[in-house]
């Protein structure tokens, strides 16, 4: 199992180079090996990064991503048309730095035939991340779940009669693609699951509750699916990520984890809990009573939403305060979400984002040693 003490989400910023190559390559003014170059690039850009601020576990940026989540629109058949917006609706909150953001759910989100995977999802990702760097490459995949965003029972005709069937073909997907990154070699795998914080906005959680299932229901079907997808991997260490919405520097949810902390902390079979604790909104550590032993929790203390100066003291401190409900064994640091969940980024710069890694690499050495 990984054990590192100095961890990281998944995104990094998108260089500028590779944005401008995405625009050209969608207007057709760009072959494809070429955007292959410049997209390759970027990689080797963000491992540097990582390994130059002493970081045990890489990532490859999510530089070949649109999204997060958008590796399985583009590997998988049976989705609907979409752009960028598919993974950017909601009512956002950015306070005075980045201000407010509201975006409607497109229209136009569904299924249009059975999911089939033309290709896998995050096979490329790490075989080229594999090959740069002599760290742990971690590859962080979409939560089952998190597609009923996509869900739509009309649009989805006789496809799927139900939103039960149309996930399970998700999991059916997801764990394909655990089996192929095991085969080459992987052994660390990140599920990115911000969904069920919507469960703390009533809003959004009757949403979700539109979508087919009620009450509690989500939070005991969600975990099973996660479980499903890792379950049958003894040699991966998975990683579980639980943030509120990470986008353009703006948030979708404020709460604390406790409505959360006993269905998912005690029965999620991931290894390592990646929870966010970078402002008010988080809450308080009391709910890291209901982590199990057999669980680490890599606490979110460093904020990518904004070029805050975190002082290695002040997390000191913090760490300190978490370790009175874990042991202190038990816990790892990491910036609180990735820095870039889209192509968007977030409103910080390059050395703000190399700086806050650092940090993170600093206090866990004089954490844990």
């Amino acid at each position: 199992m990984i054990t590192v003490h100095a961890d990281v989400v998944g995104s990094l910023l998108r260089p500028p180079g590779l944005l401008k190559a995405r625009e050209r390559l969608a207007a057709g003014a760009m072959a494809l090996p070429a955007f292959k170059a410049v997209e390759d690039a970027a990689v080797d850009g963000a491992v540097a990064l990582q390994e130059s601020a002493g970081l045990e576990v890489v990532t490859d940026g999510e530089m070949r991503r649109l999204s997060f989540q958008s590796q399985m629109t583009e590997a998988v058949e049976g989705f609907a048309d979409h752009d960028l917006d598919a993974f950017l609706w909601g009512d956002w909150h950015g306070g005075e730095d980045a201000g407010d953001w509201s975006r409607e759910r497109p229209a136009g989100l569904g299924i249009t035939g059975k999911l089939k995977p033309r290709r896998h999802l995050a096979a490329e990702e790490f075989t080229y991340l594999r090959a740069r760097t002599r760290r742990i490459p971690k590859v962080c995949l979409p939560s089952p779940s998190l597609w009923a965003n996509f869900w739509d029972a009309e649009r989805a005709g006789g496809t799927y009669a139900s939103l039960d069937a149309f996930l399970a073909d998700v999991v059916d997907i997801l764990k394909g693609e655990l089996a192929e990154l095991e085969r080459l070699g992987a052994s660390y795998v990140q599920l990115d699951a911000p969904h069920y914080t919507a469960f703390l906005d009533p809003a959004l959680r009757s949403f979700y509750e539109q979508r087919g299932w009620h009450g509690t229901q989500w939070l005991e079907r969600g975990i099973a699916l996660d479980n499903a997808v890792m379950e049958g991997f003894p040699n991966l260490t998975f990683g579980f990520h639980l943030c509120r919405g990470n986008q353009a520097s703006r948030w979708l949810v404020s709460g604390d984890y406790q409505p959360l902390a006993k269905p998912i902390f005690r029965r999620i079979r991931a290894q390592r809990l990646f929870l966010e604790f970078d402002d008010e909104r988080s809450g308080g550590f009391e709910p890291l009573r209901e982590v199990p032993e057999d669980k680490t929790v890599v606490l979110g203390l460093v904020t990518t939403k904004s070029a805050r100066r975190e002082r290695p003291r002040e997390l000191i401190a913090r760490i300190k305060e978490a370790a009175r409900y874990l042991p202190l064994e038990r816990l790892a640091l990491s910036p609180q979400c990735g820095f870039a969940t889209s192509v968007l980024g977030n409103r910080i710069t390059p050395a703000d984002q190399k700086r806050k890694l650092r940090t993170v690499v600093r206090v866990a050495g004089e954490v844990w040693g």
